[in-house]
């Protein structure tokens, strides 16, 4: 399966379908960002025709406390009830989007995708969308409800904050972070800042291009290669929340690499007393602890 479409490959898939000789197309439109948590005042107003909006705060995400960090993973149940909610069936083509670079499309491709469906993500987003002169929609979109099964929880996929502590002594352990969050100059919302002992660099918007779209599979290769990833490589990534490792384990997937995503990332990291950080520009960098 696919991991993203381009607009003209989803046009092809919406014919197909139109046709009866593809599956069904469910858009999504998964609009968010830090300083935006709530993306459906910009969906109302304009969004790909047939798009169903998703909360990516209340849907893709459980409450939780602190030590679970800021994002946790819904349980399964109510992520059937939500793809059920917009409308998706067994056997459908969920294409998701958003406005942000694929960052938040990206954590609902992951999830979808471990539970067996076929999840995609569209590259450009909105924007690509609509610099092709194609039609934009207002308004709300209520679908009748799905009956999507949702697969069994591929587990495999998920490091927990007792297997991410060792992971770097096997693998390569990617912090997806900016430099300044990676080196502890900037904390942000978490009570300390610098990163998992062993981890290395890799801002996650490295692999995208000035037009939002993912960098070519062989310049994404180059890229996590300089980070010592290759296609034998185990690897894992985390980020501040769990949201934008899950675009990098997009770009990951799109060279044919797979790779493992520590949910809980730096904001259960940092929240956990007793937890190892290493501060600085290097990956072992000054030990301290939580």
């Amino acid at each position: 399966m696919s991991h993203l479409v381009s607009v003209a490959q989803l046009i092809h898939l919406q014919r197909a379908a139109e046709h009866g000789t593809g599956p069904a197309v469910r858009l999504l439109d998964v609009r968010w960002r830090l300083d935006r948590p709530e993306g459906r005042p910009e969906y109302v107003r304009a969004h790909l025709p047939g798009a169903v909006y998703v909360d990516l705060e209340r849907e893709l995400t459980r409450r939780g406390d602190p030590q679970d960090g800021r994002h946790p993973l819904p349980a399964y149940d109510d992520l059937q009830r939500a793809a059920r909610s917009w409308g998706v069936d067994d056997g459908d083509i969920v294409v998701a989007y958003d406005d942000n670079r694929s960052v938040p499309a990206a954590r609902l491709w992951w999830m979808l995708r471990r539970v067996g469906v076929d999840a995609r993500v569209l590259d450009g987003g909105i924007r690509a969308w609509a610099s092709e002169g194609l039609p934009l929609a207002n308004g709300d979109v209520l679908p009748a409800p799905g009956g999507v099964l949702l697969g069994a929880d591929e587990t495999s996929e998920v490091l927990t904050i007792e297997q991410v502590d060792k992971f770097s002594e096997r693998g390569v352990l990617l912090d997806v972070r900016t430099p300044e969050q990676y080196s502890g100059v900037h904390s942000g919302s978490d009570p300390v800042g610098g990163h998992i002992p062993g981890a290395v660099n890799l801002p996650a918007m490295a692999t995208v291009g000035g037009d939002g779209r993912l960098q070519r599979p062989e310049v994404l290769r180059r890229i996590f290669a300089s980070a010592g990833v290759s296609a034998d490589t185990e690897v894992a990534v985390y980020c501040s929340s769990g949201v934008a490792a899950m675009h990098s384990a997009l770009a990951l997937a799109h060279t044919g690499i797979r790779a493992r995503v520590y949910p809980g990332s730096w904001s259960q990291w940092a929240n956990t007393r007793g937890r190892r950080v290493a501060v600085g520009i290097l990956p072992s960098g000054r030990l301290t602890t939580v």
